[in-house]
């Protein structure tokens, strides 16, 4: 289960982009990457292709980065933490920020 979801804000630790906040835009699990975005944009050289690309030219691209390089940002404590899985009352795996304990909802 990966510690990030969807619509989380997360902080990158490492890489060109250390330090940076972003929202996630998707998780691939079976790869182990994350879209954040604006982390990691890259620029690619296009030509005109109608109906996607009908101008071409140089389009700002986000690129997934390593599932570990990237860290939870508490909505409670504004944080980066670790989280940990328990069960809630109704019987669901929540996660739990490290810090202040509180569960993080998705």
């Amino acid at each position: 289960m990966p510690h990030v979801k969807k619509n989380d804000t997360v902080v990158v630790l490492s890489g060109k982009d250390k330090g940076k906040r972003g929202k996630v835009l998707g998780v691939e699990p079976k790869r182990n990457k994350v879209l954040v975005d604006g982390v990691n944009v890259v620029h690619r050289h296009t030509k005109p292709r109608p109906p996607r690309f009908p101008q071409g030219g140089i389009i700002e691209k986000t690129m997934p980065i390593d599932l570990s390089n990237v860290m939870l940002v508490c909505p409670k404590c504004d944080k980066p933490t670790r989280i940990s899985i328990k069960v809630d009352t109704a019987g669901r795996r929540t996660r739990v920020c490290k810090h202040c304990n509180e569960f993080i909802t998705d």
